[in-house]
């Protein structure tokens, strides 16, 4: 067995407070996420960040999430925020995610097999499969028709979300062997706040699968 098959990465987004991100990590996320999309209730500001970005230990993947912001505004805030990692929700094209100083995780939002087809116009670090939605880029809490997320993985890395909790991460992990895994509201109290409980489950739940 590949050894990338066991090994499914761990990322908790929406991050709002230094204490809810350390419980993530101490838990065994491998990344925190952060969302800088103004009309998110998760948005958070560039010194928030900054503030708890300082605070975390090594080896944790730092990400910023963004919607049809510009490329220079992106990187302006990866440079200032220390960010490792730039995640895309929007309308972005293949050749503003080249604009980005940073590595890129492109999300789709999957309907059909033509959502994932799109994939392949793209080269970057890593393909987010979300919900599809018409209103929302991400953040619906509805899971999508996982099997969509097979034929994906021949273009690239694949991170599943969209509805993730910790009663079905398992059965994701298991079911589509993903590079990783992201959740956000599946873990939430109430949006922005993270419930700890649900966030240490999660992480337990997802590790449980990959070492299946």
């Amino acid at each position: 067995m590949v050894a990338s098959e066991k090994q499914v990465k761990v990322k908790v987004c929406g991050m709002t407070s230094l204490k809810d991100a350390l419980v993530a990590v101490e838990g065994g996320a491998d990344a925190v996420g952060f969302i800088f999309y103004k009309k998110s209730p998760r948005s958070v500001t560039m010194k928030t960040v900054r503030e708890i970005v300082l605070e975390l230990p090594p080896f944790v993947d730092t990400v910023g999430v963004f919607v049809d912001e510009t490329a220079e505004q992106i990187n302006k805030i990866a440079d200032y925020c220390n960010l490792d990692i730039i995640q895309l929700h929007g309308d972005e094209s293949p050749i503003f995610c080249k604009k980005i100083r940073r590595k890129v995780i492109k999300a789709f939002r999957i309907k059909d097999m033509q959502s994932v087809k799109k994939l392949s116009s793209f080269q970057v670090s890593g393909f987010l499969l979300d919900t599809f939605s018409e209103n929302l880029h991400g953040g619906t809490g509805k899971v999508f028709d996982w099997n969509l997320a097979l034929p994906a993985k021949k273009f690239g890395p694949v991170i599943m979300a969209g509805g993730l909790t910790p009663n079905n991460v398992q059965q994701a992990v298991r079911q589509i062997r993903p590079y990783g895994v992201d959740v956000c509201s599946g873990v939430e109290s109430e949006p922005g706040i993270k419930d700890h409980k649900k966030v240490r489950a999660f992480l337990n739940n997802a590790k449980a699968g990959r070492k299946i």
